[in-house]
């Protein structure tokens, strides 16, 4: 029996970590945390879930909270004047529904479950030189821990990391009392505000703790009118200032939102990180070599909500790779598989970071025609489910002139 140790208990790690049992692998789990302190600590992200992603739990009976949690089967794109009214205003209904539960409850669940179908789970901060002495005792060592200092193993990679500072001041809330958007008061959708030269504002519908929310998440220019929560207030003043803002720039939303209450104290979160991706080896002062999964080695802004999909994906390509694998799982083997899973993360990486930066012509033509030919926003809203098609129409002039031309000929 192989023996597999997993450090990290989030979406990468957890998942491969309970697909790899049902073949009989000898897994083991490394948390800094208990399930119950999961729960009862701050949440950790916003973890908007797609259709591919979401299957990938349902055919390993992972999807404990599918039928709980309010699904969102659209994706809605407004775009703020600088007098608070709207530009446009659109929303699309997706081919397949998606869903975000709060990794307090998703990760806590899996922990517990993950011992329940016979994982080994061992609760205990893990350093450097903890690994290097554990390493030896594994066929295969996994870090799957996205923050802390087993990151510093894995090098950055300068040739697909154009960033070297964040691009966005991160700040949101898990709120109760927000009602639904009156232009589609039948069904639930992510929405996207974009505030030209300021920021964005994402209203996701959630599961927490608490029962079903919305999340209310700004991304802010650093230095600009939203980037106002480096004083980490407390979890009152983080909603009351979030409000505000959203008075100020998104007054469509706050009018559906003026009632919300936190879920709870552990309801807040800011922050921001340098978007990057690093080489998948690490390499122990053994000599040792560890592999690096989802977050680890490619670390995205979530602008464009992937973060969780990613990690999914990743985890989903990792399990193929190792059943496939009869030999040693060395650098060579590490190597290969990582760039079978940059093939996929390459484009959600390119969008995102083209999402970041101003949009240029042909992108502000394509959110405008989406609010007049409804083919167009409906190739957007299900382009989050699958990144890869964006390449074929959004992300070049000339392809997207090609598709804008055959969705417009075709709606008239």
């Amino acid at each position: 029996m192989r023996k597999v140790l997993i450090v990290g208990a989030g979406q990468s790690g957890l998942q491969l970590a309970l697909t790899l049992l049902e073949h009989d692998y000898e897994v083991t789990v490394m948390s800094a945390r208990t399930p119950e302190e999961i729960r009862d600590g701050r949440v950790m992200s916003t973890q908007g879930m797609f259709g591919p992603a979401l299957q990938n739990e349902r055919d390993h009976q992972l999807n404990l909270w599918e039928e709980q949690t309010v699904p969102f089967a659209g994706l809605g794109v407004s775009i703020a004047a600088p007098d608070g009214s709207r530009v446009l205003d659109w929303v699309a209904k997706m081919d397949r529904y998606g869903q975000s539960v709060d990794q307090r409850v998703k990760m806590a669940g899996w922990l517990e479950l993950f011992e329940e179908r016979g994982g080994q789970l061992v609760i205990h901060g893990v350093t450097t030189a903890d690994l290097d002495k554990l390493a030896s005792m594994y066929d295969l060592t996994i870090v799957a821990a996205g923050k802390g200092e087993l990151v510093q193993l894995f090098d950055r990679d300068p040739s697909r990391s154009p960033y070297t500072t964040p691009q966005r001041a991160l700040s949101l809330v898990y709120a109760h009392g927000v009602e639904r958007r009156p232009e589609h008061p039948d069904f639930a959708a992510v929405r996207f505000n974009i505030i030209p030269g300021v920021g964005e504002l994402f209203m996701i519908p959630c599961y927490t703790v608490s029962g079903n929310c919305d999340i209310l998440f700004f991304e802010g220019i650093p230095g600009g009118p939203l980037d106002v929560f480096s004083d980490r207030p407390s979890p009152d003043e983080h909603l009351r200032r979030i409000l505000e803002l959203m008075r100020t720039y998104t007054p469509w939303e706050y009018e559906r939102s003026r009632n919300a209450v936190l879920t709870d104290q552990g309801g807040s979160l800011m922050g921001g990180y340098t978007p990057v991706v690093r080489r998948p080896v690490g390499e122990l002062p053994s000599g040792a070599v560890v592999f690096g999964m989802a977050d680890v080695v490619v670390a995205n802004d979530p602008i464009t909500g992937q973060g969780s999909n990613n990690a999914s994906h990743c985890a989903a390509l990792y399990l193929d790779e190792i059943l496939a694998h009869d030999g040693a799982f060395d650098r060579a083997w590490m190597e290969r598989t990582f760039e079978k899973y940059w093939e996929y993360a390459r484009h959600v990486t390119e969008w995102t970071n083209a999402m970041l930066q101003p949009p240029p012509p042909h992108v502000l033509e394509i959110i405008g025609a989406a609010g007049q030919v409804p083919a167009v926003a409906k190739r957007f809203a299900n382009g989050f489910a699958d990144p890869t098609d964006f390449q074929h129409w959004f992300m070049s002039p000339d392809k997207a002139a090609a598709f804008l031309a055959s969705a417009t000929a075709a709606a008239s």
